[in-house]
């Protein structure tokens, strides 16, 4: 046995490893849009990393616990002896909303949580309850949302009529996620954070992550949203939320998707694509029209309206082909052999 061999003996530590049998994170869980997927992992059949903390943020409306529950349900489905912790703390969510997106409730077990205290609690004694099982079976942490976490001493003032602000919120929640986030990598739960964001006011106007910096260097993967309403006939039915990664160590930063999620059928799985065949000319715009490689012209609406019949087996190949080019780190194409 070498010296490497004998680390996990000498340090005590059970998770140490080579680097050749070390855990590799780079497996995923899909988020119910191919572009979007894409804009997390390189590929428009990757997602949101399986063993990492990810995060969405945005204003109201654009979308975060509705992608939350898209994460969920496909971590189900894709698991079936898994289950899904989920930290509420807006009390917003109830069964219903499970119910219409076809996600087992049985799954589900839900923790109302007030302050960023009790949530490090709770999510730690989760934790060290799990380290203990024989059998692991996958589980998912969700926090609906970090944003809305108060700290014991506001709810202490609160209650006294003092609503002071407390200054050592963004410290804490700093703390609880240098805690929380190698553990979690450890015992290989993938967390999925929602947060608010806020406008800072000087010479450019730019949008900031609630509760200070600790999510910033907590999660492996931060996506900033923005929306605009989505018309039919003069009704909105939905919305077309911009999507940016603000942070990422799985693919490259600052880049943009749109992906259109609406009121009464959820996120439209094929919508963006389109925009990314087109950079890279396996569709040519022509006119107000799209032309496919067979030759049919067809207006997005019509070619998103039956998506199946249009982005056929060969034109997701390519499709996914030039997303791992727009996404990923360090892409050298067919010379990485």
């Amino acid at each position: 046995m070498s010296f490497l061999e004998n680390i996990v003996e000498i340090t005590g530590n059970q998770y140490a490893a080579q680097g050749k049998t070390s855990n590799d994170n780079r497996t995923t869980i899909d988020t119910g849009s191919y572009v979007l997927n894409a804009l997390l992992s390189g590929s428009i059949y990757g997602g949101a990393s399986s063993n990492a903390v990810t995060a969405y943020a945005g204003e109201t409306g654009t979308g975060k616990t509705f992608l939350a529950l898209s994460i969920i349900r496909s971590f189900l489905e894709s698991n079936e002896r898994g289950s899904v912790i989920f930290f509420e703390s807006e009390g917003a969510i109830d069964r219903s909303m499970f119910v219409e997106r076809n996600i087992d409730v049985d799954r589900v077990f839900i923790v109302p949580v007030t302050t960023v205290q009790e949530f490090r609690t709770q999510a730690l004694k989760i934790l060290s309850k799990y380290e203990e099982e024989k059998e692991k079976e996958p589980v998912l942490f969700v926090l609906d949302s970090l944003g809305m976490l108060s700290t014991n001493k506001e709810m202490t003032d609160a209650e006294a009529g003092d609503d002071k602000r407390d200054m050592t919120r963004a410290q804490l929640i700093r703390g609880t996620f240098r805690i929380l986030s190698l553990k979690l990598s450890m015992l290989g739960i993938p967390m999925y954070i929602t947060n608010h964001t806020y406008q800072t006011i000087g010479m450019f106007t730019t949008q900031e992550l609630g509760g200070g910096s600790g999510l910033k260097y907590a999660a492996s993967t931060i996506i900033m949203l923005s929306k605009k309403k989505v018309q039919d006939e003069g009704s909105v039915v939905g919305n077309i939320i911009h999507c940016k990664t603000y942070k990422s160590r799985l693919s490259k930063e600052n880049q943009i998707v749109d992906i259109r999620l609406f009121y009464d059928r959820g996120l439209d799985k094929y919508y963006g694509l389109l925009d990314l065949a087109e950079k890279y000319d396996i569709v040519k715009k022509v006119g107000t029209r799209y032309e496919m490689p067979d030759g049919r012209k067809e207006f997005g609406k019509t070619i998103y309206d039956s998506p199946e019949k249009y982005f056929t087996d060969e034109i997701m190949k390519k499709i996914d082909e030039v997303a791992k080019e727009e996404f990923s780190y360090g892409f050298r194409g067919e010379e990485d052999g």
